[in-house]
């Protein structure tokens, strides 16, 4: 341990602190740009980095050899549309891409389902799963195309050139398989199967499947234990209990999982193999525990509550990296430290630091050469010093419940009556808003206005239970939490009452109509992003009702009651809205489709209520071109500027 500590302070003392001069107004095009490194990865001996590059809409895999990082050792151009989801060295010299498609700003990357493997100079690409294999075959097999989709599971606690993949197949929602494939042929051999459709599978250092766990299509989360080489399924007591397996230490003595009794937070705990003897190693009151810091040998050394500013909680002290964190945090003070990538000696770290200002910066810890240097910052168009302050709060909603609110304070502002943009996140479910780096928020703190996001109930972050109770409730309570914090907001003195308006994207541009036509006279004017504006339409349009997991979804979070639905549709209440309105879409947006905007805008002529109109073709589930994307934040900002902006008068 002291030759760890002797090389960290040696190393931190190289760290200077980076200066920067305040400016005029951030350009929208810092917000727009789409460049910048990410998922860094290091090889196995720690002489090579892998990381996913961003240069503008165009995506690639470079691989760099770290002792001259001036240029690339190889470059992987992906195709239109697609980015890398994971990036994985199965040796020194070989690594495998997990492939994404990513069509707009407001969906998360989409797993692609195929998988391909590169040398580290870029030759030898070969499809580890791939929909187009036809009849060639490789590695001397031959074999169809692969009718599915598949992910990387992981790999062995040592590199040998293999790694797991679980695949799904199309034709079959009711089945998983677990394989052991080798990365430079693409021969794959079974190691574990269930008759459960989309689970993870949990294996241990030897590579025996433990445990299995998911959503079933029935939207429930389920968790199996082999036994005896049968799959037991372990029941959730009525009380609420929740287990969910995350990984095993190298010697097979112990299982980290995540436990969330009577259907509150997930904690951190410790148990034997089987699952038995629980030993708590991090808790919340309020929030999960995340943020897991992990030695190469596979133990938790610290984590943190994903809710309000992440404070580290150190597990197993005595560990040498656990020292090692609690020395990089202490360096860095009002940010975050993440473990990003070990050699597998444990020799070389690469870790992140972020905050609610800096979208993140990756640094390179030599613990040999007691240097740590700096190898790139995810966005370079990004000052921090001229970023707002994130602050998380809580405050209690009209019936009781405590939620989080996270407000935006412009930089230099103090927080008291300014102009305020609600901020609704998408969603609904299993998303939530938190402390660090957000681009919407930022970008609307630099306009001179006070942001507001609320983790409504609904949200990710606070439990199952908190979770599930936002199911049923799209239109009602979801939207009363919103209206509750503005209203808290207002009573605070932290938002002129007379100066707020709202702004949203997917569930957010929903909400940003709904809390409209909820609380008449609380705002000045709305904008929804690639709303869903028609709850009745999604059963008809849109990607969610493709499969029999989306429509038992629908049915679960928005009810098939016609009139119900109705009630809740933004565009049947038209009448009731009584701001002026912006209506941003993509046209070719397959999740909230285009006909989802232009029924709201019917309806806003037919009330004769005053809107505005911004469309964009070949544009997805928010925008995905960089010009688009400015586009649409001067017209954000135009507008908001005509109704809140300083020089208006308000009543």
């Amino acid at each position: 341990m002291k030759g760890y500590a002797r090389a960290l302070a040696a190393a931190l003392c190289l760290l200077l602190p980076v200066v920067a001069t305040a400016g005029d107004r951030v350009p929208v095009e810092a917000f727009a740009h789409g460049g910048g490194y990410s998922m860094p990865r290091i090889s196995p001996d720690g002489k090579y980095l892998a990381v996913a590059a961003a240069m503008g809409e165009d995506h690639a895999v470079l691989v760099y050899a770290l002792d001259d990082m001036t240029h690339p050792k190889s470059y992987l151009r992906l195709p239109w549309h697609q980015l890398p989801y994971d990036i994985q060295w199965t040796g020194s010299q070989r690594l495998i891409v997990e492939l994404a498609n990513f069509f707009g700003s407001l969906d998360r990357p989409e797993r692609l389902g195929e998988i391909i493997s590169t040398d580290v100079n870029g030759k030898r690409i070969l499809a580890m799963f791939d929909r187009d294999f036809g009849a060639g075959g490789r590695g001397g097999t031959v074999r169809p195309s692969d009718e599915g989709y598949a992910t990387i599971a992981g790999l062995p606690s040592k590199a040998n050139g293999h790694f797991y993949m679980q695949t799904y197949m199309w034709n079959d929602e009711k089945n998983t398989w677990l394989y052991d494939v080798d990365a430079d042929t693409g021969v794959r051999h079974m190691i574990g199967q269930i008759n459960a459709g989309s689970m993870d599978f949990t294996v241990d250092s030897d590579g025996n499947v433990r445990y299995a766990q998911g959503v079933d299509i029935s939207n429930n989360y389920v968790v199996y234990r082999m036994q005896r080489g049968l799959w037991s399924q372990l029941t959730n007591d009525a009380q609420g209990e929740r287990f969910e397996p995350v990984a095993f230490s190298q010697d097979k003595q112990h299982l980290y999982a995540e436990i969330s009794l009577k259907s509150g937070p997930l904690s951190l705990v410790q148990t034997n193999a089987d699952g038995t003897q629980s030993q708590q190693l991090a808790k919340d009151d309020f929030g999960n525990i995340g943020h897991i810091q992990w030695t190469p040998q596979d133990v938790p050394v610290a984590a943190a509550p994903v809710t309000g500013i992440p404070t580290p909680i150190i597990i197993n002290g005595d560990q040498p990296l656990a020292q090692i964190y609690k020395g990089l945090s202490s360096k860095f003070p009002n940010q975050f430290v993440d473990f990003s990538s070990f050699s597998e000696d444990g020799s070389m770290l690469i870790f992140k630091v972020s905050s609610d200002r800096d979208p993140g910066t990756y640094y390179l810890f030599d613990m040999k050469a007691k240097h740590i240097g700096k190898l790139f910052s995810e966005s370079d168009s990004i000052d921090p010093d001229k970023m707002g302050s994130r602050i998380p709060m809580r405050f209690t909603a009209s019936d009781g419940t405590q939620l989080e609110a996270i407000l935006t304070v412009p930089k230099g502002a103090s927080m008291n009556n300014l102009p305020m943009v609600l901020l609704p996140h998408g969603g609904p479910i299993d998303v939530d808003d938190n402390w660090f780096f957000d681009t919407d928020s930022q970008f609307l703190a630099s306009r001179g206005y006070l942001v507001l996001q609320i983790n409504y109930r609904g949200s990710s972050g606070r439990g199952p239970g908190f979770e599930g109770d936002g199911y049923g409730k799209w239109g009602t309570r979801i939207q009363q939490d919103l209206i509750d914090g503005v209203k808290w907001a207002e009573a605070q003195h932290y938002a002129d009452a007379k100066r707020v308006c709202v702004f949203g994207g997917s569930f957010g541009g929903y909400s940003a109509m709904m809390t409209v036509i909820r609380a008449p006279g609380l705002f000045k004017c709305a904008i929804g992003e690639a709303g869903i504006y028609d709850l009745a339409m999604m059963y008809d349009k849109g990607d969610i009702k493709d499969t029999k997991f989306g429509k038992n979804y629908l049915e679960q979070a928005i009810g098939k009651d016609p009139a119900e639905l109705a009630a809740n549709s933004p565009d049947k209440l038209a009448d009731k809205i009584d701001v002026p309105v912006l209506l941003i879409h993509g046209e070719a947006d397959e999740r909230a489709p285009f006909a989802q905007a232009k029924a709201m805008r019917a309806a806003l002529e037919a009330a004769h209520k005053p809107y505005e109109w911004l469309t964009k073709p070949n544009e997805g589930h928010g925008f995905y071109k960089e010009e688009n994307v400015v586009d649409m934040y001067n017209h954000v900002q135009a507008f908001l500027e005509k109704n809140i902006g300083a020089g208006v008068q308000t009543n």
